[in-house]
């Protein structure tokens, strides 16, 4: 008997809360119906599997991710947006990890997946941001996957424990995106 009031929304949201709680491999569906205080049958009258939660997990992640860099960035160019950028991306990966990895887990259903716009968006705030410092259509690809690869090996490396040295890892966060910003400002253009 699903509870009154369920809804496919809550479920997702609650999946997604889940996952940033106990870790996005350890999801499943028995886990969020005690969550929601629901039998897990319960749960598959809002999403057919296990697989469409973990998608729409990684939707509603990387939608909310969309918003909060493209406003962090709004009116930005240069280094500004570089920076809005990066703080964004790095605050919501460093407070929704497990929402983090469901978007690098998911893949997309097909050109209408509302996934693939949303990461559509965020790829073109990356694209804006080198914009900025006058980095050619050609390289565009280059330099998009380069800076995806730069955020989210830290941020990943971050999520994982994976700083066992001394000092401070949001020092070095800075350090690299003053280091990056250096590079892109010195691109032969």
């Amino acid at each position: 008997m699903p509870r009154a009031g369920l809804s496919r929304a809550e479920v997702v949201r609650a999946g997604a809360e889940l996952a940033d709680e106990i870790g996005f491999a350890n999801l499943s569906m028995g886990s969020l119906a005690e969550k929601l205080s629901v039998r897990t049958p319960s749960l598959y009258k809002h999403v057919a599997s296990l697989a469409e939660l973990q998608h729409d997990i990684a939707t509603l992640a990387m939608s909310q991710a969309d918003i909060l860099i493209r406003d962090a960035m709004h009116g930005l160019s240069g280094t500004e947006a570089l920076r809005a950028f990066a703080h964004a991306f790095g605050d919501y990966v460093a407070a929704h990890p497990g929402r983090y990895n469901a978007i690098n887990a998911a893949g997309f259903t097909g050109p209408g997946d509302p996934l693939l716009e949303s990461s559509g968006r965020v790829i073109d705030s990356i694209a804006a941001v080198l914009r900025g410092y006058g980095i050619p259509e050609a390289d565009m690809d280059h330099a998009v996957r380069t800076l995806r690869c730069a955020f989210h090996g830290f941020a990943a490396l971050q999520a994982s424990g994976g700083f066992h040295w001394t000092g401070d890892p949001q020092d070095s966060y800075e350090w690299m995106i003053s280091f990056i910003d250096r590079g892109l400002r010195s691109t032969d253009r």
